[in-house]
């Protein structure tokens, strides 16, 4: 059983001094953690050089409606696989819904549908993800490296992703740059 909450639905951010360059700043959407592990989508960080358009143009697929929105780090795990977290107005064969705040697709139908204007009203796309085994997230977050904040639809959609994180804080009531970045023993 864990030993913290289940945080499906939540994000993480990450603190200060977190030990991994790759989750510098980090946010993560988690869509999954239970007793098994955990599975989440960084929404922190965007691509440089990497938009929805050229996705779409290496999957063969014409943009049509779709505006040439931002890929984001999703994390370091499977880079190369897409991932879309997305409002609940629309549903795949693959689709799982997140604690009831948003939904997670990951095929090229989600992909296809927004070029249409016919997928979600509301989306962000990643490529890979960040995973933990059986009781990682859990032990993680006892220590100095992870706090967790509601899923807010507004921090996820329209929030610019370099504000996520700071934004995540602030609205915890949290001044960030206040943040030490190691903990202390007594």
């Amino acid at each position: 059983m864990a030993t913290t909450p289940y945080l499906t639905g939540q994000f993480l951010l990450a603190m200060p001094g977190i030990g991994d360059p790759r989750f510098d700043q980090a946010v993560i959407a988690i869509c999954a953690h239970d007793d098994n592990g955990a599975l989440g989508i960084g929404i922190g960080a965007a691509i440089d050089g990497l938009g929805l358009h050229d996705v779409l143009e290496q999957l063969e697929i014409d943009p049509g409606e779709a505006p040439d929105a931002p890929v984001h780090f999703g994390g370091p795990v499977e880079p190369r696989r897409g991932f879309i977290l997305h409002s609940n107005d629309w549903s795949g064969a693959d689709t799982v819904d997140v604690g009831g705040r948003w939904s997670l697709s990951a095929t090229i139908d989600v992909l296809r549908e927004i070029a249409e204007g016919k997928g979600p009203s509301r989306w962000v796309v990643a490529l890979g993800y960040a995973g933990w085994g059986e009781g990682q997230l859990d032990e993680e977050m006892t220590r100095h490296g992870w706090f967790n904040v509601t899923g807010d639809e507004a921090l996820l959609y329209d929030t610019p992703a370099e504000k996520r994180w700071s934004k995540g804080f602030a609205e915890a009531g949290i001044d960030p740059s206040l943040l030490a970045n190691s903990a202390g023993t007594a």
